[in-house]
């Protein structure tokens, strides 16, 4: 079975190296496909489950919003870290919230409801530690509240409309020391799941991440 990756594969990219290893610990197939190719999103139907990967702005970010909201319409095991994370908050609050202008500072820095904004210390090639929601399902993958997992960003959710996101379907999932979020998760789907951190490098030191694992087993459930 497999998987499309959304994203412009990168060879130089930690996390472009990490995901297909993930994966095929799984025993799930990456298929890369370029944002610039994605027209309908339709032709993503054949897929078990989609990733939105880290490394944006993307070629084509109207194609991985497309990408993410057929997920999200349709049922379809979505995971999203870093980059992915960062669009998928901006796909929903655009089209379920109705904040039409959410938009991400990176490639649009006039953006007049900037979603998406520069963190406030940069989180490039750094690792943090996370408490997870209790009850949610990423504690219920990693089988605990507290874990630590590294990041390659410097841009994360604009505390100062996040709050506007949380409509009783998308909630916040995990948390910084300061209370910042760092994951979100969709109630009533399958599996919808985005993390500004990024697990898949646990794969580079022959680890199956655990929210590839769920993640895994929830498309191979489909």
């Amino acid at each position: 079975m497999k998987v499309a990756l959304i994203g412009d594969y990168d060879a130089s990219v930690t996390a472009h190296q990490a995901i297909p290893i993930a994966l095929a610990m799984t025993g799930l197939e990456a298929v890369w496909i370029h944002t610039s190719t994605i027209g309908s999103a339709a032709a993503l139907a054949s897929y078990a489950g989609i990733w939105c990967v880290p490394a944006s702005p993307y070629a084509n970010a109207d194609g991985a919003f497309a990408a993410i909201r057929f997920a999200r319409e349709n049922a379809r095991p979505f995971l999203g870290t870093c980059g992915g994370f960062q669009h998928a908050v901006i796909e929903y609050a655009r089209n379920v919230i109705g904040m039409t202008e959410a938009d991400h500072a990176e490639s649009n820095p006039g953006a007049a409801l900037p979603l998406i904004a520069p963190l406030t210390c940069s989180l490039v090639e750094v690792s943090q530690g996370l408490t997870l929601v209790p009850g949610s399902r990423l504690a219920r993958a990693y089988g605990e509240t507290q874990i630590e997992e590294g990041y390659h960003c410097n841009y994360g959710l604009n505390p100062a409309l996040a709050s506007r996101l949380w409509d009783g379907a998308l909630q916040p999932a995990a948390h910084d020391a300061n209370g910042e979020v760092r994951a979100v998760e969709l109630a009533g789907h399958p599996f919808f799941i985005a993390t500004l951190f990024q697990p898949e490098r646990r794969a580079l030191r022959s680890e199956l991440p655990p929210l590839v694992r769920a993640f895994a087993a929830a498309a191979l459930s489909c």
